[in-house]
């Protein structure tokens, strides 16, 4: 299908009758493809619009079931909409966002596509008819899609089911009973591996005895998990693995002295770690303070500290400090561009990235040599980029999409573009709102 027409589908500036008039042209091309085709882009950015009329929702959910489910699982098809009887996937979809009647579920675990119950049975909520229904299932596939998924006390039943798969699945669901899966771990049939990792009641010792497994994994599976205590927190510490350790890191309730441990000499790029996000000011100020770098830049991942502790960070010797601090919102004009000029391109992709950032920064940053390609890229989709710092974006390969999409670009640019060589570039500009309503028009067939 041509760019520029997917591109148009979804413009939020393109005219209520041109909509109209792609929709009818979408729908005439994809009744002639003999299968799913180039007109099923189309009609897909169609369905993604926030201003399609109700009639033209029901003539998208008519050409095709998956179409009817992606719409029904974005709000726009409704109950009122819907015919589990002629629609039963869109149905499903329904029942699976929690939008869907009750009976429909009744309906539906008697379907004779194995297919249909499959899907009914990861849906939430369903009424407990339903669900002894799916649990009694002749096909194995479905009882443990059900055992993966159900929150109903029936997991407790699940679990001793004679298909190992079947209890696998229950081991695996968090809301069997805890008596159920200590049974569980001790089945001679099933390894359970990282099948309970994300449990946080299970006794030390299982912890312990499944946190031990050899496969490294595993290990870090279970390292960040909630539950451990802090003795097996410190065995897992010494892990040999690097992916373990980091792993731990990530725990919300290690110590903040073995995190140091753990980041210190660790050459990974944390994002945000949970203990982190979690600590009181006071420990804050303390991280701050570390001699090493690595303490430092977790502190500075933070976006909301104390003025004070922040612009402290934005002044660190350390580039990697100052980096990790740079996207903080808050930061003044004078303290990016002080930024920019000490530590240039180190810290220049992430104060592009700055939401504070002024159109002047991003101009200057565009302007900078050496230049930095993800910082064009920053610049290219941040919402206060100005028209020449856009058209400076241009003449990079990967920036150039995401300047042609942003609504800033002069609209003779726009036009410009919708000649590109580079297709998604002639649907970026196809879909700028900038986009002049004349030219979408001569676009439309």
């Amino acid at each position: 299908m041509n760019p520029l027409l997917c591109g148009l589908a979804a413009n939020p500036a393109l005219p209520p009758e041109l909509v109209h008039r792609l929709l009818a042209f979408a729908l005439e091309e994809a009744a002639t493809e003999p299968e799913p085709g180039p007109a099923e882009e189309l009609l897909h950015n169609l369905a993604d619009r926030a201003d399609l009329r109700h009639d033209q929702v029901l003539a998208l959910a008519a050409h095709a079931e998956n179409t009817a489910v992606y719409l029904a699982r974005t709000g726009t098809l409704t109950t009122a909409d819907v015919d589990p009887g002629s629609s039963p996937y869109a149905a499903v979809a329904l029942l699976d966002e929690g939008r869907g009647h009750p009976e429909w579920a009744r309906l539906l675990a008697a379907h004779p596509d194995s297919g249909i119950r499959w899907k009914l049975a990861s849906c939430p909520g369903l009424p407990a008819d339903v669900v002894d229904l799916l649990a009694a299932d002749p096909e194995g596939e479905v009882v443990e899609e059900l055992a993966l998924w159900t929150a109903s006390p029936v997991t407790a039943r699940l679990a001793l089911h004679p298909d190992p798969q079947v209890r696998f699945a229950a081991a695996s669901n968090p809301a069997t009973p805890l008596e159920a899966v200590v049974v569980l771990a001790e089945d001679p049939e099933l390894t359970l591996h990282w099948a309970l990792s994300e449990r946080t009641d299970l006794p030390q010792p299982l912890y312990a005895r499944l946190a031990a497994d050899p496969l490294p994994g595993v290990r870090a599976a279970y390292a960040r998990n909630p539950g451990i205590g802090q003795e097996l927190i410190r065995v897992l510490a010494a892990d040999p693995e690097d992916q373990v350790r980091r792993a731990l890191a990530a725990h919300p309730r290690v110590p903040l002295d073995l995190l140091a441990e753990l980041v210190v000499g660790d050459r990974a790029g944390w994002d945000l770690l949970p203990r982190i996000a979690a600590a009181t000011p006071a420990e804050l100020t303390e991280l701050a303070a570390s001699p090493h770098a690595a303490v430092r830049m977790l502190v500075a991942q933070r976006r909301d500290l104390p003025a004070e502790l922040r612009d402290a960070l934005a002044v660190d010797p350390d580039a990697a400090v100052v980096r990790a601090v740079a996207p903080h919102p808050g930061l003044s004009e004078e303290l990016l561009g002080a930024m920019v000029a000490r530590h240039g391109v180190q810290v220049l992709t992430r104060v592009a990235a700055n939401p504070d950032a002024s159109g002047a920064l991003l101009e200057l940053v565009t302007r900078h040599r050496p230049g930095v390609r993800k910082a064009l890229k920053e610049v290219a989709k941040h919402p206060r980029a100005t028209g020449p710092a856009l058209l400076a974006c241009l003449a990079d390969r990967t920036a150039r999409p995401l300047a042609a999409a942003h609504p800033a670009l002069p609209p003779e640019a726009v036009v410009d573009l919708l000649s590109d060589e580079d297709r998604w570039v002639t649907e970026a500009a196809a879909g700028n709102p900038a986009l002049p309503p004349a030219v979408m028009e001569r676009l439309i067939p």
